[in-house]
């Protein structure tokens, strides 16, 4: 891999990652458009690593109070009733389906999950799915002629099986084209909670799977010489110093603007790569990169 692929890459990752587009399948396209090797599920995990990051010192005063509250919790049961310390329980919770299913598909995901058709498919079902749960946010939030506007949930309202459906939405992110935070907020939004709320959750719930992936993804690279270290580790700050941009503007963006337009987007982006697979401009499948 090239300093100027790395930088690329370390942009694509730090633009896409909180966005409901899709950040793997936008390093798996990016790569396929330019002809160059797909950079691999280790590379993604890694230089998620540097988006994580973002997220740790934007919401660090949020997780800073959860993490305090969650560790007074361990020793006193009246802690355990504070909203913060049942926060952190509740990201526990929820980090378990991504857990267990990233061990346990981790050869699916680094092999069959990263076919284009695969991704295509899953921007535009998801990008369906996205469609309708704002939809139907909007018109809580709107009300109608006959109809007054509905109160949506926030955090307050949070509990384990709420969690747990967050956490299975999380999931589904393992496929390159669901997006995490696309299936996580429409998940969110589904359940009635608030765009913000639902947003919100998702980074946070995002912090422990994505720091646990990538450290995993650099335990086995360690040694392994299929990793090109520096240009790696230059994406990962890129995809840190975009990434942090991006949060602060859809962190604003969201509490009075639609989804639809990241709707249309990943709807036709899936359009055309099928129909670029389908003329053969496109391979479906590509060798993963080993330097």
């Amino acid at each position: 891999m090239s300093w100027f692929e790395s930088l690329v890459l370390g942009l694509v990752q730090g633009l896409t990652e909180f966005l409901p587009v899709s950040s793997s399948a936008h390093l798996r396209l990016t790569a396929a458009f330019s002809g160059w090797e797909d950079p691999g599920a280790a590379f993604t995990a890694i230089t998620q690593i540097g988006t994580e990051a973002a997220v740790l010192i934007y919401f660090r005063k949020d997780i800073g109070r959860i993490v305090a509250a969650w560790f007074r919790s361990l020793f006193s049961k009246a802690a355990r009733q504070d909203h913060d310390a049942r926060m952190g329980w509740l990201v526990i919770v929820g980090s378990i389906p991504i857990g267990v299913l990233g061990l346990t598909l981790k050869d699916q995901i680094e092999g069959p999950f990263r076919d284009l058709r695969v991704t295509a498919t899953m921007l535009i079902v998801v990008g369906i799915v996205i469609g309708v749960a704002d939809r139907l946010a909007a018109r809580d939030e709107n009300g109608g002629r006959h109809r007054a506007p509905k109160q949506r949930k926030t955090l307050e309202n949070l509990g384990v099986r709420d969690g747990l459906v967050f956490g299975l939405c999380q999931a589904c992110a393992l496929i390159p084209g669901v997006s995490r935070s696309g299936a996580t907020i429409s998940g969110g939004l589904f359940m009635g909670y608030k765009r913000e709320a639902a947003a919100r959750y998702s980074f946070l719930l995002a912090v422990p799977a994505v720091l646990a992936s990538g450290l995993f993804e650099v335990k086995d690279a360690v040694g392994s010489g299929h990793v090109a270290w520096g240009p790696t580790l230059f994406a990962t700050a890129i995809a840190f110093a975009s990434g942090y941009a991006v949060i602060a503007w859809f962190m604003k963006f969201i509490s009075t603007k639609s989804f639809m337009p990241f709707v249309w987007y990943r709807i036709a982006l899936g359009v055309v790569i099928i129909a670029l697979v389908v003329a053969g401009v496109l391979s479906p499948h590509a060798a993963e990169s080993a330097s």
